[in-house]
């Protein structure tokens, strides 16, 4: 099951529109609009923002590791976990996200995560994420945060 999806990148970011098939029990997948995002502000994190929820969008960050690690191995402990293809679903990845109000089961093209990926390590390439976090900013964050 290949999807189409369209994607924007301005040197700084990236956004990738995909859908998010929702696996429902007994029934066939629910098919939401979403986004995977990346900021090189937040260079370890991505985000997937789930739309057409009915308490509207719904934003799981997590490391883009762990994404990029999820196409060839299933990884994650706690609220997310990225579970590779395999023979019953080789053209999509699948990604449970779970919280105190439930859990949801999403298969997402695998093409268009590579795609969004390599587009990522455009932006940040594996490995120099620690020379795009602004030190001062954050040390200042946390002497604000204590006082």
């Amino acid at each position: 099951m290949t999807q189409p999806f369209s994607g924007a990148a301005d040197g700084t970011s990236v956004t990738h529109e995909v859908v998010a098939h929702v696996v429902v029990a007994y029934e066939p997948p629910v098919s939401l609009p979403a986004e995977l995002r990346y900021d090189r502000t937040d260079p370890y994190a991505v985000c997937l923002s789930l739309g057409g929820t009915p308490t509207g969008t719904v934003d799981w960050v997590f490391a883009r590791s762990l994404l990029s690690e999820g196409l060839s191995r299933p990884v994650g402990v706690g609220d997310v976990l990225v579970i590779p293809r395999h023979r019953c679903h080789r053209h999509s990845v699948r990604i449970v996200v779970r919280s105190t109000a439930g859990a949801a089961v999403l298969d997402i093209a695998a093409s268009a995560v590579t795609a969004f990926l390599e587009q990522t390590d455009m932006v940040v390439p594996p490995g120099a994420e620690g020379f795009h976090i602004d030190l001062d900013r954050v040390v200042a964050e946390l002497m604000a945060g204590s006082e």
